[in-house]
């Protein structure tokens, strides 16, 4: 069986023989399955890159998969990007963008058959119907659709049989008999565009249209009809004013934000019209190409198809637009006047970074999903561990010129926080001194020694905020207490991993998915300490603030604030309450009712 090494040797010497052309490499597995297809300006630089230098984990395991290599050359990058397009649809390979939705929103269909029905579905077919949301907002989406079924006498059949007597739904004026021949299909396409402009907020005509139709049953005396399309007007507006409007521009729009952890992908499309929200829709994918490749290769998965409803301008975070521009405008129908553009106003930057936001929040959500397996596979591969991280438990002190010294303890499981387990301990070897290093001893010995005593289990990791100081401190007392347990350091500044013995730290790329988990592992340990730390403070105010009443020490302090739980219920409180807290005569409490009184007036606006 071929090595590794004679595997990554034979692909080498093939590539050699790769022109410095234009054109397009199809990177396959054992069996010759095509895993990745790719477009080059110079094909034997492009595809030698991945075999060459330090690279990210996801090229790694791209790279680990490839034992055949394919190339088509072409005259220019734009035949090659044209190429690359059309093999992609027709093997649909495992490492290229695979466009999946990342929420099931229901949507509006209206379906691509002579008399269509429009109705609501989760599933988007690539037919040539069209598609109007996704709604978020399902309530929104049911009242849309009862005001086009009202309004509209569409078909409600799902399969359209000839008849020679029209259904029920015709003789109760909710349909109008398009079975029976009842209605050309120049009338039935009138209805159906008018269910468009409800669906796209361009409801001026049809507006004016109900007005018109309104005044003359009142001037036949036909009131009661005449109320009932009142009805559905004022519905119809109701339904435009809930839309969010953003600003006033009528020219469409659409908003494209990405987010990336190692090879998962999140986009998020917020579409604007005549300067109204329309929807936002997000797709999730795996790819295993650079984030610029990623970007294009999603443009020409969602706008490849004239099924699209397309806007004027699509403001999208890439550089190198001119390549995309051309093929969508000059291969796809109803592309032709697109423009691809980075933001340059603080509108459009402001409505990107939204969508960047909604992204981000999807892969999150995906991540969670997946328990952050994969960010734990890559943590595992950088450190060399020999099992997966799933418990990690992380350390930080927090402290006020030597004072409420605190260290946290917080515990991850699966990539994600285990708050039921997390612990704070406050410090008790520093005796009003300024030592991080030996606050984190305190804190490491503590936590082991006693999992140690009650036979619990151990963390899969133990990270320290801090750097070779701090994590020194606590590899020393591991091994004092013969604990072989996989220790690091975060360093907050340049975001470097330390680890015990090593001279030079490990620098991941940001945005790298291991070194997130690191990250908000960190983060919660800080946060932890610092909100504990702040209750220390704010305790010992009031405990100062209580003894300067007469007649109250530091033992009756302690007992009132810990009966209240905090100085604002201890406020609130009536003498007769305070006196049997405490422990003291009425007459005691009320003095001190009567100071709290005082001092809750003098601080007073």
């Amino acid at each position: 069986m071929e090595s590794n090494k004679e595997r990554v040797e034979t692909l080498l010497k093939q590539i050699k023989e790769f022109p410095l052309q234009p054109g397009v490499y199809l990177m396959k597995d054992e069996q010759k399955k095509i895993i990745y297809i790719g477009k080059a300006v110079k094909l034997r630089n492009r595809v030698r890159s991945y075999f060459s230098g330090e690279k990210d984990i996801k090229t790694r395991t791209l790279v680990r998969q490839i034992h055949y290599i394919d190339h088509i050359v072409t005259k220019s990058e734009y035949e090659a990007l044209l190429l690359e397009n059309n093999l992609i649809k027709k093997w649909n390979p495992r490492y290229n963008i695979n466009l999946k939705d990342g929420k099931s929103y229901p949507v509006i269909r209206i379906t691509s058959e002579e008399f269509p029905r429009v109705y609501r579905t989760r599933n988007v077919v690539s037919d040539k119907s069209q598609y109007y949301g996704p709604y978020p907002d399902v309530k929104m989406l049911d009242d849309t659709l009862n005001l086009i079924k009202k309004m509209l006498p569409l078909r409600r059949c799902r399969t359209l049989k000839k008849r020679e007597s029209p259904c029920l739904y015709y003789h109760m004026g909710k349909c109008s008999g398009p079975c029976a021949g009842l209605i050309s299909k120049e009338d039935y396409r009138g209805l159906v565009n008018k269910a468009r402009a409800v669906l796209t907020g361009r409801t001026a005509g049809l507006e004016k249209e109900l007005m018109k139709e309104i005044k003359a049953l009142s001037e036949n005396l036909e009131f009661e009809k005449a109320a009932e399309i009142r009805d559905q007007l004022i519905a119809m507006q109701l339904l435009q004013t809930e839309q969010k409007v953003e600003d006033f521009e009528e020219e469409s729009r659409d908003y494209i934000g990405v987010d990336t952890s190692g090879n998962y992908y999140s986009f998020a499309v917020i579409q604007m019209r005549k300067g109204k929200l329309l929807g936002k829709e997000s797709y999730r994918s795996e790819y295993y190409g650079s984030e610029q490749d990623a970007i294009q290769e999603f443009l020409l998965r969602y706008y490849g198809s004239p099924d699209r409803d397309f806007p004027a301008r699509v403001y999208i975070p890439l550089r190198d637009r001119e390549l995309i521009q051309n093929y969508l405008s000059r291969e796809v129908d109803g592309a032709e006047g697109m423009m691809l553009e980075l933001p340059e106003s603080k509108r459009d930057q402001a409505v990107l970074n939204m969508a960047v936001e909604n992204a981000r929040s999807d892969l999150a959500r995906k991540l969670q999903d997946l328990g952050n397996t994969p960010a734990l596979e890559d943590l595992q591969n950088v450190l060399n561990l020999r099992k997966l991280p799933k418990r990690i438990e992380g350390f930080d002190i927090a402290q006020l010129d030597g004072h409420f010294t605190v260290a946290s303890l917080i515990s991850f499981k699966d990539g994600n926080p285990d708050r039921k387990n997390y612990r704070h301990f406050n410090i008790r070897s520093l005796d009003g001194g300024i030592d991080d290093f030996k606050a984190i001893s305190e804190a490491v010995a503590r936590r082991y020694s006693r999992l140690m005593n009650e036979k619990k289990e151990m963390p899969d990791l133990i990270l320290i905020d801090g750097g070779k100081g701090q994590v020194s401190a606590a590899q020393s007392v591991l091994d004092a207490l013969g604990l072989n347990i996989p220790l690091i350091g975060l360093a907050k500044k340049e975001e470097l991993i330390f680890l015990p013995g090593e001279k030079e730290p490990i620098d991941l790329p940001e945005g790298d998915r291991a070194l997130r988990v690191l990250q908000h592992v960190r983060d919660e340990t800080h946060r932890f300490a610092t909100s504990h730390n702040q209750k220390l403070r704010k305790k010992q105010i009031s405990l100062n603030s209580l003894e300067n009443i007469p007649g109250i020490g530091p033992a009756r302090s302690k007992k009132l604030l810990t009966g209240f739980g905090s100085m604002e219920n201890l406020y609130a409180a009536g003498a007769d309450e305070i006196s049997k807290t405490a422990g003291i005569s009425l007459e005691a409490a009320e003095m001190i009712r009567e100071y709290l009184t005082r001092k809750e007036r003098a601080e007073e606006p």
